[in-house]
Protein backbone atom coordinates (compact mmCIF):
# COMPACT_ATOMS: atom_id res chain seq x y z
CA UNK A 1 0.00 0.00 0.00
CA UNK A 2 3.07 2.38 0.71
CA UNK A 3 3.80 1.66 -2.70
CA UNK A 4 0.66 2.85 -3.79
CA UNK A 5 0.82 6.44 -2.05
CA UNK A 6 4.53 7.00 -3.46
CA UNK A 7 3.16 6.34 -6.77
CA UNK A 8 -0.02 9.01 -6.49
CA UNK A 9 2.59 11.75 -5.03
CA UNK A 10 4.62 10.81 -8.10
CA UNK A 11 1.72 11.04 -10.42
CA UNK A 12 0.70 14.75 -8.83
CA UNK A 13 4.13 16.31 -9.08
CA UNK A 14 4.59 15.25 -12.48
CA UNK A 15 1.11 16.75 -13.35
CA UNK A 16 1.88 19.94 -10.69
CA UNK A 17 4.97 20.09 -13.60
CA UNK A 18 3.11 19.81 -16.43
CA UNK A 19 0.20 22.48 -15.54
CA UNK A 20 3.45 24.67 -14.55
CA UNK A 21 5.60 24.12 -17.94
CA UNK A 22 2.11 25.10 -19.56
CA UNK A 23 1.65 28.34 -18.26
CA UNK A 24 5.02 29.08 -18.31
CA UNK A 25 5.04 28.23 -22.18
CA UNK A 26 1.52 30.11 -22.61
CA UNK A 27 3.07 33.75 -20.97
CA UNK A 28 6.02 33.09 -23.08
CA UNK A 29 8.84 31.90 -21.71
CA UNK A 30 10.98 28.91 -21.15
CA UNK A 31 11.12 26.24 -17.88
CA UNK A 32 14.15 24.38 -18.34
CA UNK A 33 14.82 21.23 -16.70
CA UNK A 34 18.12 22.32 -14.48
CA UNK A 35 20.43 19.55 -13.40
CA UNK A 36 24.35 20.56 -11.69
CA UNK A 37 26.28 17.74 -11.47
CA UNK A 38 28.64 18.04 -8.37
CA UNK A 39 26.09 20.37 -6.65
CA UNK A 40 22.85 18.44 -5.28
CA UNK A 41 19.66 20.09 -4.22
CA UNK A 42 19.42 22.74 -7.18
CA UNK A 43 15.38 23.35 -7.90
CA UNK A 44 14.27 21.34 -11.09
CA UNK A 45 13.49 24.00 -13.43
CA UNK A 46 15.41 27.64 -14.14
CA UNK A 47 12.33 29.58 -15.98
CA UNK A 48 12.80 32.64 -18.21
CA UNK A 49 10.31 34.87 -18.73
CA UNK A 50 10.46 37.71 -21.65
CA UNK A 51 11.96 40.84 -20.69
CA UNK A 52 14.76 38.80 -18.38
CA UNK A 53 13.01 37.29 -15.63
CA UNK A 54 14.40 34.81 -13.88
CA UNK A 55 13.46 32.13 -10.93
CA UNK A 56 14.26 28.91 -9.79
CA UNK A 57 11.49 26.58 -9.48
CA UNK A 58 11.10 23.50 -7.19
CA UNK A 59 7.58 21.16 -8.39
CA UNK A 60 6.50 19.22 -5.05
CA UNK A 61 3.49 16.81 -4.85
CA UNK A 62 0.73 17.99 -2.94
CA UNK A 63 2.04 18.69 1.00
CA UNK A 64 5.43 17.81 0.29
CA UNK A 65 8.45 19.60 1.59
CA UNK A 66 11.77 20.68 0.00
CA UNK A 67 14.67 17.97 1.84
CA UNK A 68 16.90 20.00 4.00
CA UNK A 69 19.94 20.14 1.28
CA UNK A 70 17.43 21.49 -1.17
CA UNK A 71 16.48 24.52 1.36
CA UNK A 72 20.17 25.13 1.87
CA UNK A 73 20.40 25.44 -1.59
CA UNK A 74 17.25 28.05 -2.19
CA UNK A 75 18.68 30.02 0.62
CA UNK A 76 22.11 30.55 -1.45
CA UNK A 77 20.00 31.24 -4.44
CA UNK A 78 17.90 33.76 -2.26
CA UNK A 79 20.92 35.03 -0.45
CA UNK A 80 22.28 35.70 -4.37
CA UNK A 81 18.72 37.68 -5.33
CA UNK A 82 17.30 34.94 -7.18
CA UNK A 83 13.54 33.64 -6.69
CA UNK A 84 12.55 30.53 -5.94
CA UNK A 85 9.77 28.92 -5.58
CA UNK A 86 8.45 25.59 -4.39
CA UNK A 87 4.95 25.14 -5.63
CA UNK A 88 3.02 22.20 -4.23
CA UNK A 89 -0.79 22.83 -5.48
CA UNK A 90 -1.99 24.09 -8.89
CA UNK A 91 -3.70 27.12 -7.35
CA UNK A 92 -0.16 29.01 -6.88
CA UNK A 93 1.29 28.50 -10.29
CA UNK A 94 -0.83 31.30 -11.46
CA UNK A 95 0.37 33.99 -8.41
CA UNK A 96 3.93 32.74 -9.14
CA UNK A 97 4.07 33.44 -13.03
CA UNK A 98 2.99 36.52 -11.82
CA UNK A 99 5.65 37.44 -9.35
CA UNK A 100 8.14 36.37 -11.50
CA UNK A 101 7.09 38.63 -14.22
CA UNK A 102 6.80 41.48 -11.23
CA UNK A 103 3.00 42.37 -12.75
CA UNK A 104 1.74 44.46 -10.25
CA UNK A 105 -2.03 43.50 -8.39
Amino acid sequence: MANSNKNTDKMCEKQLEHLFLMEVKRVGGLALKFVSPGFSGVPDRLVLIPDGKVAFVEVKAPGQHPRPLQTARHKQLRQLGFKVYVPDNPQQIPEIIKDIRGDAD
